[in-house]
């Protein structure tokens, strides 16, 4: 899993079946003081964010796992809207 803030939203009329009703949502990873790293990615959402929120991101058969759908093209899924980061060090 990782950190991530939702930058963008995408807009497909046609699309696989396991991604019929699910809302795409375009992910910049953040680490823990919320400074871009990495690439932008799609993950589908779980949870109700919206772009300019804090979230958490799953991967992998994890994704597909939330939304019970083993055999969907998911590989991300926004599990998590993230209120707030504390680190101790």
């Amino acid at each position: 899993m990782y950190i991530a803030k939702i930058v963008g939203v995408v807009v497909a009329t046609t699309k696989k079946e396991g991604l019929v009703g699910k809302k795409m949502l375009i992910v910049q990873p953040l680490d823990t003081d919320y400074k871009s790293i990495g690439n932008i990615e799609v993950a589908i959402d779980s949870v109700g964010a919206g772009v300019g929120e804090i979230v958490l991101v799953s991967m992998g058969s994890s994704a597909r796992q939330v939304f019970e759908e083993n055999n969907s093209p998911i590989d991300r899924a926004i599990v998590a809207i993230i209120d707030n980061i504390e680190v101790n060090s």
